[in-house]
């Protein structure tokens, strides 16, 4: 008797949090990748930034970025405010922070950290035998999702023959190498000094991405 009382008086542990719908899922996964192209913050006693524990805002030097941001943001229920602060002497420049309020932190943290896993296992994960007509079509805007958010918030590498971006995250530069095979692009992956590039050829390639990843109507909204 003793032992069952035990047994009923343990803590239960937290239940996994349903997976995200597909639409709610692509808004989240790129918002997360967005996030995971801005310099991460230093943490006391470390050497490397941490890319797990983020503030909860966010700065953008590219104005589309920062909109697309507050777009995705916007449609996940997760208000923001939205300050421009402008600098520089011969060359000016803007830069956009975008900071969550206080008392909608926990859910935008538990959102973007869930469209994050799940996209991430989406796109580097094993294909899934028997996958449903609705998975495969979404994963390829998951990939798409994922290039949109490097093509905007990463550092732009163009060259006459090769598009490519700079991400200092290494999830995220080998979820752009798979995403980009799920876009019927061959993509390179070059390592290099704190950064990696990832690029594809100039051509028929290049111009896949870019429609891939161009913004079009809001898709219907697709549960698995």
């Amino acid at each position: 008797m003793a032992s069952a009382q035990i047994l009923l008086d343990r803590p239960r542990l937290p239940s996994t949090p349903p997976p995200l719908d597909w639409s709610t899922l692509a808004d989240a996964f790129e918002a997360a990748c967005l996030l995971r192209c801005t310099p991460p913050p230093a943490v006391a006693g470390t050497r490397r930034p941490s890319t797990e524990h983020r503030p909860p805002s966010v700065e953008f030097n590219r104005e589309e970025a920062a909109h697309r941001m507050a777009q995705l943001l916007g449609r996940l229920d997760v208000p923001i405010e939205h300050e421009v602060t402008v600098g520089g002497l011969r060359r000016r420049y803007e830069l956009h922070r975008l900071s969550v309020p206080h008392p909608h932190r926990p859910a935008y943290a538990r959102t973007l950290e869930a469209g994050w896993r799940q996209g991430r296992r989406e796109l580097l994960g094993a294909p899934v035998p028997g996958a449903s007509t609705v998975r495969r079509a979404w994963r390829p805007r998951l990939a798409a999702a994922a290039w949109r958010a490097a093509l905007l918030a990463g550092g732009r590498h163009v060259r006459r023959h090769i598009l490519g971006v700079r991400i200092t995250d290494r999830e995220l530069a080998a979820i752009l190498v798979r995403g980009a095979a799920l876009l019927d692009v061959p993509a390179l992956l070059r390592p290099g000094t704190g950064c990696y590039l990832v690029c594809v050829a100039d051509g028929p390639d290049r111009q896949r991405i870019l429609h891939s990843t161009a913004l079009g109507p809001a898709p219907v909204a697709a549960r698995s």
